[in-house]
């Protein structure tokens, strides 16, 4: 039987509690991309959205599904001026696809706590004790906890609880982190290297401490442990796309540029 969730310890939203957003979200990774490719960055927010609608860049979606689009868009990826500018610079660079969809599920989970949870507290440790299929109970289980910890907005009916497992499921199928048309299971953990740099660079401005950013969860979003982002740094290393460094207890990790936006573009170059 997978294990019980731990809970959302270290991860919350503003008002600290889930939010039933991932409804109506999924991953959304083509309209994120259109919209990424579409982005003026010498434009103001409120000038790109209101472009985005005139212009109807997403073609056949009806005016309440593309706000719903926007909506999600904007808490996801433009909360941070400098992820913004980043993923920008990365789309326009041609950024491997395979790589950026990695980018783009790292920083959609950050801004949304069930999301992040759902994977580092529910399938992470199933991962970790062999236990690949997953099914609606397991997240019906999970959530139900949550809702009865009293770790949701407000108290979910069981209809939200139906909705929100079913958009769990398919946003982290259409991410790359489940596979499976009906039986659903764990996939393989993939990360290619100029992600992994790109997601080391963006905690390290959140944790300074090197030693600390190798045991933060969020590397759990990956099924990484310990030792294996260590193998990461040493080859991200070698690769010269950053420079890591251990001696005893000193641990050393910098980086080629200053700001998210110069890294997007040496990695891109890459």
């Amino acid at each position: 039987m997978p294990p019980s969730p731990k809970g959302a310890e270290g991860r919350s939203t503003p008002s600290g509690l889930y939010t039933s957003r991932i409804i109506k979200a999924g991953a959304l990774i083509g309209d994120t991309k259109t919209l990424l490719a579409d982005w003026d960055l010498d434009a103001s927010v409120a000038e790109n959205l209101s472009r985005v609608r005139h212009e109807n860049v997403f073609g056949k979606a009806s005016r309440s599904r593309v706000e719903d689009i926007l909506a999600i868009f904007r808490h996801r990826y433009m909360s941070e001026p400098a992820v913004t500018k980043a993923l920008v610079t990365l789309v326009s660079n041609k950024f491997p696809s395979a790589a950026l969809d990695r980018v783009l599920f790292f920083h959609a989970a950050r801004a949304d706590t069930l999301l992040h949870d759902v994977v580092t507290e529910v399938l992470a440790p199933m991962q970790e004790q062999g236990h690949v299929h997953v099914t609606v109970a397991d997240l019906h289980r999970a959530l139900n906890t949550w809702v009865g910890e009293g770790k949701t907005t407000s108290r979910w009916s069981k209809s939200t609880v139906e909705h929100a497992v079913r958009g769990l499921m398919s946003t982290l199928r259409d991410f790359g982190v489940l596979q499976g048309a009906v039986n659903k299971k764990i996939a393989p953990s993939f990360l290619p290297i100029e992600a992994f740099a790109y997601i080391t660079f963006y905690l390290k401005r959140h944790q300074p401490s090197g030693a600390k950013l190798i045991e933060l969860p969020d590397w759990k979003l990956f099924f990484l442990r310990r030792e294996a982002v260590e193998r990461f740094l040493f080859e991200a290393h070698q690769r010269d796309l950053l420079e890591y460094h251990v001696a005893g207890s000193v641990t050393r990790l910098t980086f080629p540029t200053e700001s998210l936006e110069e890294y997007a573009y040496v990695l891109a170059q890459r």
